[in-house]
């Protein structure tokens, strides 16, 4: 068989396992992602006294403290809108009322008939609704079981962390046994460096929703802004759930459907560029990779396991880059990976 019919045959059984098994890759990879990060705090611990078990238990439960104080944050948000519902219903009942005479004015379409096309929308989306909320649930729940076996996978690759590499070299051929302890270095240093990246994405599109904010003369704009660029860790629903008090406030304050319109338009082009420009920008130069191939990892790894994907599959790239660095044959794909040092 050719070569290149080797490699295509590699990435599609590639692609097929990583989609058919993103069950169990999905929570070990955010595992492994927070295990490489928390190990030299846990190494600095342990040479202080500190016994590996309460070492680790210690950093996880700090990992923990912070995903809370975020689904606080969450929950927060959505508690502070509750609050503003009456308004807002009596504001948008008033807004369909004017909407009703306008297209009863100077469209002639009568009450009755905007009345029947109100009943035939509510029948056709009443099915595609209960199985929206059918597969929001059973996602909930799935994601509920991974958040449990994420610190568990965690705490158990921290702990038998010299097995586990003891076992990779004994499963690699004798030639590449020396580099693999350097190779794990190195993988760790990128997973700091992708975090760091991380922190600029979150840093730079928290000024630039608070600027939008500002110039819309939404009240507590900084504040919107960071909490907005804080909630983009949750993919689509963490930027909806911070655009909902924004809104609110911006109708409520104006008397004006443009100001809403123009919040979910700031909102909106800020993600874009997150998605487009900034994260591969922000994370690509750090790990070293060119952003042609920060884009691709992120949307092959949406294709393939979703939300999780776009996030995990970029460090993932810049592990396979470093892998590479040490093969013998594989310069063709550091070149494919790497970026332009000039």
């Amino acid at each position: 068989m050719p070569r290149y019919l080797q490699i295509l045959l590699a990435i599609v059984l590639a692609g097929i396992i990583l989609y058919t098994g993103r069950s169990l890759f999905i929570p070990i990879s955010f595992s492994l992602l927070i295990s490489f990060v928390l190990y030299p705090i846990c190494k600095w611990m342990e040479k202080k006294g500190i016994g590996k078990s309460t070492a680790i238990i210690l950093n996880l439960v700090l990992v923990t403290v912070l995903l809370v104080a975020i689904i606080i944050l969450l929950v927060q948000q959505l508690m502070s809108f509750g609050t503003e519902w009456p308004l807002l219903r009596e504001k948008l009942t008033m807004s369909f009322q004017q909407l009703q005479a306008y297209l009863e004015t100077e469209w002639n379409i009568s009450a009755a008939v905007q009345q029947e096309w109100i009943e035939q929308f509510g029948k056709n989306s009443s099915s595609h609704l209960f199985g929206l909320i059918q597969q929001t649930i059973s996602a909930s729940v799935v994601s509920l079981v991974l958040l449990f076996l994420i610190p568990i996978y965690s705490f158990l690759i921290l702990y038998y962390r010299r097995r586990l590499v003891q076992a990779v070299i004994l499963f690699l051929p004798v030639k590449y046994r020396s580099r693999i302890t350097e190779i794990i270095q190195m993988a760790i240093h990128s997973y700091y460096e992708f975090i760091k990246g991380m922190l600029v994405v979150y840093l730079i599109v928290g000024i630039l929703n608070s600027i939008g904010l500002l110039l819309l003369g939404v009240p507590h704009a900084v504040l919107f802004g960071c909490i907005a660029a804080i909630l983009t860790f949750i993919p689509y629903v963490g930027i909806m759930v911070a655009s909902l008090f924004p809104i609110t406030l911006s109708w409520l304050t104006h008397n004006s459907a443009l100001y809403p319109l123009g919040v979910i338009a700031i909102f909106a082009f800020v993600q874009y560029l997150e998605a487009n420009i900034i994260f591969p920008w922000a994370v690509s130069r750090r790990l070293n990779l060119n952003t042609l191939i920060t884009i691709v990892a992120i949307i092959l790894g949406g294709i393939l396991w979703g939300a999780a994907g776009m996030i995990l599959f970029v460090p993932f790239a810049a592990i396979l880059k470093l892998i590479a660095e040490k093969m013998e044959d594989g310069e063709a794909l550091v070149t494919l990976l790497g970026e332009d040092k000039t």
